[in-house]
């Protein structure tokens, strides 16, 4: 085995550890919005991560990032922070978190697309074909399994809006990982955030504290999203994409539907029919078909 494909393996390790953080993400945000406006839970896990990005940052003594790696930054806070976050826990106040977690199986698809979009990796024709595939499936689930199993339209469309929200963050905030380690990346992300998300957090929970009843499981639900979802799977995973590249990289988050539907079934009870299974093994096999039709194009990088 060569030294690049040792570098590959790895990074497949450290992107599948991100992946099991990430696969926890739904069902949790399901769990908080029953004791939590919806923004507040989302805005309050980025607040959560902040407070240990500012101790981590401070004790490394990390320089501010240069400017001209602020657009980066910031166009991956606004998809991680905000936009699959906010839109996703709208969501699971009217679909369940199994529902979710099918539709969300299209996202490191969308992941590679875009990858190839910026930053201009080769595909071959079969991978058009698997997309095609993909779309085919989730298209069908929606429109004929959504009202059977928790499902809207509403919802299934705040959905995809979070899958493309994540999907930009991931491609943008990878490519951030060249010339800095993904843990100081996610850090300055969530720390830039700041200035919006903690007053935000405050003065909309003080607005909505009396609307809900929060219990223990709901607070720790929240703090949770904050440490694993929100920083630590973020660890994980921009270390394996920059050592695996992004689209060979995202193609074990394939694995995060089936861990999120396992997670729905074990913790919150919920159903998971055999139609949300069979959408769910369609997608997925057409994500892997997609990322093995990629052509080879990617060179592991020195550590």
């Amino acid at each position: 085995m060569s030294a690049g494909d040792a570098r590959v393996r790895i990074g497949l390790s450290w992107a599948f550890l991100g992946v099991l953080l990430f696969s926890f993400s739904v069902p949790l945000t399901k769990v908080a919005v029953g004791g939590f406006d919806p923004v507040v839970t989302a805005t309050a896990r980025a607040v959560i991560a902040a407070a240990i990005a500012i101790v981590f940052l401070s004790i490394q003594r990390v320089p501010i990032p240069p400017r001209h790696l602020w657009k980066p930054i910031v166009i991956t806070m606004l998809g991680a922070v905000f936009g699959w976050p906010i839109l996703l826990a709208i969501a699971l106040q009217s679909t369940t978190s199994a529902h979710t977690a099918v539709i969300a199986a299209f996202m490191p698809l969308t992941t590679a697309i875009f990858a190839v979009m910026f930053t201009h990796e080769r595909v071959s024709r079969s991978f058009w074909v698997a997309v095609a595939v993909g779309t085919a499936a989730l298209v069908v689930f929606s429109l004929s399994q959504g009202g059977l199993e928790g499902g809207s339209i509403y919802a299934d469309l705040l959905i995809i809006g979070a899958v493309i929200s994540s999907s930009l963050c991931y491609v943008q905030g990878a490519a951030v990982t060249k010339v800095m380690p993904g843990w100081q990346v996610i850090s300055w992300v969530v720390v830039f955030s700041l200035p919006v998300t903690l007053p935000a957090t405050v003065i909309l929970y003080w607005a909505t504290k009396d609307s809900y009843v929060t219990s223990p499981a709901e607070w720790g639900a929240l703090l949770l999203l904050g440490i694993s979802s929100m920083y630590f799977g973020f660890f994980a995973w921009y270390r394996g994409l920059a050592l695996a590249g992004v689209a060979h990289g995202g193609q074990v988050q394939q694995l995060q539907a089936l861990l999120t539907l396992l997670w729905s079934a074990l913790f919150l009870g919920e159903v998971v029919g055999l139609g949300t299974i069979a959408a769910a093994l369609v997608v997925v096999i057409a994500v892997a078909w997609a990322q093995r039709s990629r052509a080879p194009s990617f060179v592991a990088p020195e550590e």
